[in-house]
């Protein structure tokens, strides 16, 4: 399951472009916390301690414990909805929080890890993973960093669905169960050595014989 990691915060008082500029030169990066049963205000935090708790996760959408300076209730349980950064320096720009509590139903979009080296891939074939992450539905307590999945036993022309994923308890998706994740697909260099064998030696014997047979003609 994923961890809960803890931010420091303050209830920020001040609005506007101007103000959100000044805080980002400052290293602190303007956010807002909505949902639950209150109402949606503004929040202040220094940017660096967020970037090095978001770096340790695996998805955008992670759990935090916000201590909030000035706060009617100094600490929020919440998701981080979104995170908007700059487009050319990668800096914060702004996050959005969502407050939820123990028995709330969230969702987050997960990574999807496949592991393993599958039955095809030692013959010839290629894994190609074709969705990378997925949304899910659970408890907070039950949010996972990743779904893992072991492909070791895919052979030739084998994929894995959605319905295959190996979601922890208590989680779940709303994907379509038919819809691939991964395939184990056989690449042109395989399907050429497949194809040899018996019938291969043959025809290149015979081959071999025409051309032999074309260089006496030639010589006589």
């Amino acid at each position: 399951m994923a961890t809960q990691e803890t931010l420091q915060a303050e209830k920020r008082d001040v609005k506007g472009t101007t103000a959100s500029k000044r805080l980002r030169r400052s290293g602190i990066v303007p956010a807002v916390i909505y949902g639950a049963s209150q109402r949606e205000y503004m929040i202040q935090l220094n940017s660096k301690n967020f970037f090095d708790v978001a770096k340790k996760q695996g998805s955008q959408n992670f759990l935090v414990n916000l201590e909030i300076e000035g706060a009617e209730e100094k600490t929020k349980l919440a998701i981080v909805q979104d995170i908007q950064r700059d487009p050319l320096s990668g800096s914060l720009i702004h996050i959005d929080f969502r407050a939820v509590s123990e028995n709330d139903t969230i969702n987050a979009t997960v990574p999807i890890h496949l592991h393993g080296e599958p039955a095809g891939v030692k013959v010839g074939g290629l894994l190609e993973q074709l969705i990378r992450e997925i949304e899910v539905f659970c408890r907070p307590g039950d949010l996972p960093e990743a779904i893992d999945n072991d492909v070791s036993d895919l052979e030739l022309g084998d994929s894995l669905k959605v319905s295959n994923l190996n979601l922890p308890d208590g989680v779940t998706t709303k994907m379509e169960g038919d819809v691939l994740v991964a395939l184990v697909a056989q690449t042109r260099a395989a399907a050429s050595e497949g194809g040899g064998g018996a019938k291969g030696e043959a025809e290149g014997e015979k081959a071999a014989e025409d051309e032999e047979s074309s260089e006496e003609s030639s010589e006589s």
